[in-house]
């Protein structure tokens, strides 16, 4: 206990264990980010979590300066107040800035990107736990975070799989062609909501696609099943199912 009374303490060597700290954490999190290849990887992730912790640690220090240091002479003058929780509040939401750039838009009206703006936020909590010596805090949200974004993960999958309704893309020759992929769906039980038509350019050709929202029935509630049935047509080229 009194070691870590004493590293909650501000001084040359608890600095650098929470900029230390701060650093492992980013990369443990930011390290199975790259390996699935997404918008911001380790680096991201790393210098994301140590520049909030850094901003902390520069609040505590002016803090100490402007209070009992060598600058509280020009404070009592000048007759100025500080805040110290400013530079960690600027943080926060100066990485919506950060978190916003990784959201865009893909292809047939989808959203990419919001599970590493999240994490991206997260990520920069964390440093501003780290460079506040909360390290309970750092250690717990370590876990938590890469529970929640390379644990659950394949869960999820599972889970959305489970969901009877299902959004399918396909890629087919001609409008006409509609008529037998409605007929497949139905065979299969399925109860269809909507269908949208969208052209997409292959090869100078345009090819329509059809984004078809339905409802698997209970007793044929298999996601490949339907997939494979569709994509068997002739005149279907591709199929997919949207996961958002």
């Amino acid at each position: 206990m009194a070691v870590i009374a004493f590293l909650r303490e501000f001084n040359m060597l608890s600095a650098a264990l929470r900029l230390l700290l701060a650093m492992i954490a980013g990369i443990a999190v930011g390290f199975g980010r790259a390996q699935r290849r997404v918008n911001a990887g380790l680096r991201t992730y790393t210098l994301v979590s140590l520049g909030a912790a850094l901003a902390v640690l520069i609040s505590i220090y002016e803090y100490q300066m402007f209070t009992g240091g060598s600058w509280s002479g020009a404070v009592e003058i000048v007759g100025m107040k500080f805040d110290a929780s400013r530079i960690g509040t600027s943080v926060v939401s100066g990485i919506g800035f950060l978190a916003a750039g990784t959201i865009i838009g893909v292809a047939h009206q989808r959203i990419s990107g919001l599970t590493t703006a999240i994490g991206l936020f997260c990520a920069a909590c964390m440093g501003l736990a780290a460079g506040a010596g909360f390290y309970e805090g750092v250690l717990v949200s370590v876990l938590a975070i890469i529970f929640a974004l390379e644990l659950l993960k394949p869960r999820e999958i599972t889970f959305k799989r489970r969901i009877r309704n299902v959004t399918l893309c396909v890629k087919f020759d001609s409008i006409e062609d509609m008529t037998d992929i409605i007929e497949t769906i139905l065979i299969q039980d399925a109860q269809i909501f909507e269908t949208e038509i969208e052209r997409a350019q292959r090869e100078g050709d345009e090819l329509p696609t059809a984004i078809i929202e339905l409802k698997l029935a209970r007793e044929k509630a298999s996601h490949s099943a339907l997939l494979s049935s569709v994509a068997e047509l002739p005149c279907v080229h591709s199929v997919q199912e949207l996961i958002y």
